[in-house]
């Protein structure tokens, strides 16, 4: 149902990709997703959580190169492809992030031209670059300019209801010479609420030659199947259905493939799943911080089961890493 995407000397074999999302798509979780299926069916890429263009360059001119700002564009391995996206809202920046995160490693750099959240907006980046679309031409050309990778730009479909701009944008975003789109389908305003709007998706679609990539509510296989037949889109983009569900992505495309449901996990194996990635966590942050961040996906992994808000209630009053495998042996039984 889907095709290789082919983006200068960058093979996408299966175009099922993992969103770029603030604290959960960290190194860990994109190799958990990356490590399910067989070669048929695995994830051909993820995308960093957003780096900040303007803070990362001011760290490495001063060469204070921390840990947390390394993390952030960290590459998984020598054969898995990865997108570094970055946000900001100066060409020049932007373009001097897309070069080191190139020297770093990145197989795509990627534009962040459609985040909704206040704290980006405000500051003229993501969403609110769909107001500004000189300024948004101008810092594509420059990335694009700046690196030999290929570079994606990330939007939605627009403003607001009266302002829905992407089939225009995707034109001018061809133009300045990215090689690929990716479209959340809802307007800034919306944030993540209302319905997926697949006319302008399946419009955006049309209005370019470059790859196309559709988002938004994907979260089982019909939504999957879906999004593709309404809009026609070379792939899709799974956010929040990667949610406690890590192995869900390569499924899906297993489901493409097949147009067969594969089952979902036992208990027993969500809980095996679960403690790998906990364990990552902590080996990659520290028990700490490993610990805090983990919360939230322990919380994801355990919904649906008996007794689970309690144990989610004790998970998160505790920072004994033996307590908490202990609460979660107690769960999953």
């Amino acid at each position: 149902m889907l095709k290789p995407i082919k983006l200068k000397n960058v093979i996408i074999k299966n175009p099922v990709i993992l969103a770029p999302m603030a604290g959960v798509s960290d190194l860990p979780f994109r190799n958990l997703v990356s490590s399910f299926g067989n070669d048929d069916n695995k994830v051909s890429l993820t995308v960093s959580e957003m780096v900040p263009s303007a803070s990362q360059v001011i760290l490495l001119e001063r060469k204070k190169t921390t840990n947390k700002v390394k993390r952030l564009y960290e590459q998984h391995n020598s054969k898995q492809l990865t997108s570094v996206q970055i946000f900001g809202n100066d060409p020049a920046l932007m373009a001097q992030s897309a070069k080191i995160n190139e020297d770093l490693g990145a197989d795509i750099i990627d534009i962040n031209m459609g985040c909704p959240v206040n704290k980006i907006v405000k500051n003229g980046a993501g969403s609110d670059l769909l107001k500004n679309l000189p300024l948004a031409e101008q810092i594509i050309k420059e990335v694009v300019k700046a690196v030999k990778v290929p570079v994606s730009v990330k939007i939605r479909t627009g403003w607001d209801a009266n302002n829905k701009i992407a089939p225009t944008f995707a034109k001018m975003i061809e133009q300045a010479g990215a090689s690929m789109i990716t479209i959340h389908g809802r307007t800034r305003s919306q944030l993540y609420s209302g319905n997926i709007d697949f006319e302008t998706i399946k419009a955006t679609k049309k209005a370019v030659s470059i790859p196309v990539i559709g988002n938004g509510d994907i979260t089982t296989f019909a939504s999957a199947r879906e999004m593709i037949e309404k809009t026609g889109v070379d792939g899709i983009m799974i956010g929040r259905g990667s949610y406690g569900a890590p192995w869900f992505l390569s499924q899906v495309i297993e489901y493409l493939k097949t147009g067969i449901e594969p089952l979902s996990p036992t208990i027993a194996e969500k809980k095996d799943v679960m403690i790998m990635h906990i364990k990552a966590m902590l080996d990659y942050y520290g028990d700490k911080t490993g610990l805090l961040n983990a919360r939230k996906h322990i919380a994801w992994y355990s919904k649906g089961i008996k007794n689970s808000n309690e144990f989610r209630n004790l998970i998160n009053n505790s920072m004994d890493k033996d307590e908490i495998f202990t609460l979660i042996d107690k769960l999953f039984k």
